[in-house]
């Protein structure tokens, strides 16, 4: 059992995470604010001068409790180091990079291509919940 494991997260800093497919990327930053959690999410375009341009499309926020909840209900301390190869003979699919400061200076480190790791899908259902039920 490793470090990271044997621990609960009680305090974050950042948490940002990427998903990107064939045609789109999208990233969600989470951020403590005032004492709440504050969920951005981005999507990245082209823009007219080249290169890639991010712009915000919807954003949450929610008590600091209920996002730490969701850290460790869906246990992504344990995600650190995670590298999920693509499986063989998938041709298409979505790829990830995962990074949370937690724990006053602790890193979580994880990315893969058509694969996640365990709860990955839970936490990423429960974060767009957040935003779409979010009054802007």
């Amino acid at each position: 059992m490793g470090l990271f494991e044997t621990k609960l997260i009680t305090s974050y800093e950042k948490v940002f995470y990427r998903i990107s497919g064939m045609r789109t990327t999208t990233e969600y930053e989470i951020v403590e604010k005032d004492g709440k959690a504050l969920i951005t999410e981005y999507r990245m375009y082209c823009a007219k001068e080249g290169g890639m341009e991010r712009r915000p499309e919807r954003s949450a926020q929610c008590p600091n409790g209920e996002i730490l909840q969701l850290f460790n209900d869906c246990q992504i301390i344990k995600w650190d180091g995670f590298h999920g190869k693509h499986p063989k003979n998938v041709r298409d699919g979505e790829m990830f990079t995962f990074t949370a400061t937690v724990n006053d200076g602790m890193v979580i480190d994880a990315e893969g291509s058509e694969n996640f790791p365990k709860h990955f899908r839970e936490f990423r259902n429960e974060i767009s919940r957040m935003l779409s039920e979010a009054k802007d």
